[in-house]
């Protein structure tokens, strides 16, 4: 029979006692709650920053890996794998405090992140930007689908839409006046298919509000449907900013 790779965990507590006494022997500061559903095997480490969810712990089943992962306002900020539980407890505590990505990648190298996520430290502002760079990027590596390409170049163009937090489903654009998901859809447009018009509509794989020949004209009936008070989008979700 093979040994169980993780006996800390068998103890009363399982992964929250295993944390907490390992927190307490590195001398770090960490406050550790059960998982409702899988309270022996996962664990959630609130931070003291109100905007960022409690980082999630879970160990895999029969296995030495930690699985670690945290996100704020619908955004996911970051992730890793560990085996060694110090590191999760280091991570855990750089969370907690509110470190930055940076600082967190220091303290615990296992931990990894992306440019939105580096985006979402400094704000709604640098999360649209860095998503329209991103949307530029995808329709400069589709040369064979101009139609997109030209609706993106369009939708940047206009300075309503463009404050907006710009995604693709299916490559139909969607626009959010929130940088998280799930997101507040303001306004979709699909570019064509064949000999099909672009569409605009309220929300990605959805009924049509109206059609349009040209990228241009199609982005110009999108604004036209947008609400009148729409502003530069905002950190946070459709379901709790």
């Amino acid at each position: 029979m093979n040994p169980d790779p993780n006996p800390e965990l068998a103890a009363p507590g399982g992964l929250v006692a295993a944390l907490e006494q390992e927190a307490a022997r590195l001398g770090l500061d960490l406050t550790v709650l059960p998982h409702s559903h899988e309270p022996r095997t996962s664990a959630r480490i609130p931070s003291v920053v109100p905007e960022r969810d409690p980082l999630g712990v879970h160990i895999v089943s029969g296995s030495r890996q930690f699985r670690v992962g945290g996100g704020s306002q619908g955004i996911g900020m970051v992730s890793g794998w560990a085996t060694d539980l110090s590191d999760v407890v280091r991570a855990g505590a750089a969370w907690r405090r509110g470190a930055s990505l940076r600082e967190m990648k220091a303290e615990a190298p296992f931990l990894e992140y992306d440019g939105l996520a580096e985006a979402h430290e400094r704000g709604p502002a640098a999360v649209v930007a860095h998503q329209w760079r991103e949307m530029r990027r995808l329709a400069a590596k589709a040369p064979d689908f101009t139609a997109f390409a030209a609706l993106v170049e369009a939708a940047h163009a206009e300075p309503r839409l463009r404050q907006l937090y710009v995604f693709s489903s299916h490559w139909t654009l969607g626009f959010s006046s929130c940088t998280g998901y799930p997101f507040r859809d303001e306004i979709a447009v699909a570019p064509p298919v064949k000999s099909e018009p672009y569409r605009v509509m309220r929300r990605p794989l959805r009924a049509a509000l109206g059609e349009a020949a040209t990228a241009e004209e199609a982005v110009a009936l999108a604004v036209s449907h947008l609400r009148a008070d729409i502003g530069p989008a905002v950190s946070g979700t459709a379901r709790r900013d």
